[in-house]
């Protein structure tokens, strides 16, 4: 499987091997990854994707654990991509997939992939977006996007999914996070795991009380409770999300998701080419020249980059 066209059927057949091929291609920068996304292109929109995202310690990987194994019972094909905290080292991510979700790994109709922040905002990693095209072309019907946690600017996620589930716990102070990390304007569902611990019920009224304050939606996200452990309500949650998904459809919102996703894409694109292309045409010697230099105060970076760029 050397080109794209090799790697095009087996992929849509939705071959494992292909499908992570087809990844690894689009993390990696290889040079058939634009011939084959522009290939796929026609062949998407299928895929109904799911966001699980929260605190560390929160429950999100036994919580997408339990979700693949309740639709892989009602006979879907589930991708899940787990996009993991990077290694300084490796660039690689640090926590492996199948060590978290062994129950199902050997699945043959689920796909694990673990995937690297590699420095992206918003847990999500650059090819992530890649990922989810490339598993609604292997005709994976949900995709489960579990990220590392939501910052204050960590956002992204949202354009990347149809339907963001938040995750909380009763005792790790996610209130606050919350209010922080401004995910009132984040969450489809909130979800309140580990809910058999004492406390849940504070959580609830914070999480309502807080939703009281915040700028009117036209969707009011549910507060559900899981026990993610003992595999309690996620068939809930899955109900949930597919109401959202109903509600999404009828008010117009997946074309919403759809110009925003498109909006994050391009721009990140396109600022990813225009830097290779200005490094490229300066060339290394200047553009270490330009760093040392703003490293020793004899240039700002604003000047820096004018100057690289033939603005100075």
């Amino acid at each position: 499987m050397a080109s794209p066209l090799e790697l095009l059927e087996p992929l849509r057949r939705g071959e494992p091997r292909a499908v992570g091929r087809a990844i690894s291609w689009m993390e990696n920068g290889h040079p058939g990854a634009r011939p084959l996304m522009a290939s796929l292109w026609p062949h998407l929109g299928r895929a109904v994707v799911i966001g699980i995202t929260g605190a560390p310690g929160a429950g999100k990987s036994t919580l997408t654990d339990q979700l693949a194994r309740t639709l892989r019972a009602q006979g879907q094909k589930v991708g899940i991509l787990a996009v993991d905290p990077t290694s300084p080292f490796s660039g690689g991510a640090i926590l492996g997939d199948r060590i978290r979700m062994q129950r199902i790994a050997a699945d043959p109709g689920i796909f694990i992939r673990s995937m690297a922040t590699r420095g992206a905002l918003g847990g999500l990693a650059r090819a992530t977006q890649d990922a989810i095209d490339i598993l609604d072309a292997a005709g994976f019907g949900t995709i489960l996007v579990e990220t590392v946690g939501v910052g204050q600017d960590e956002v992204d996620v949202v354009a990347c999914v149809q339907t963001c589930c938040v995750v909380l716990v009763p005792g790790m102070g996610d209130e606050i996070q919350a209010i922080k990390a401004g995910i009132m304007e984040v969450a489809d569902l909130f979800v309140i795991n580990k809910a058999d611990r004492d406390g849940a019920d504070q959580v609830e009224r914070e999480i309502e009380a807080m939703k009281s304050l915040a700028m009117p939606r036209d969707w009011d996200p549910p507060v559900l409770r899981t026990v993610a452990q003992q595999g309690e309500g996620i068939q809930a949650l899955l109900d949930r999300a597919g109401d959202h998904g109903r509600w999404l459809r009828a008010h117009g919102g997946l074309a919403a998701k759809a110009r925003e996703r498109a909006r994050l894409r391009f721009e990140s694109l396109l600022a990813e080419e225009v830097l290779r292309r200005a490094k490229a045409q300066a060339g290394p010697a200047r553009v270490e020249a330009a760093i040392q230099a703003i490293a020793d105060r004899a240039l700002d970076p604003y000047s820096a980059v004018a100057e690289i760029l033939g603005e100075a």
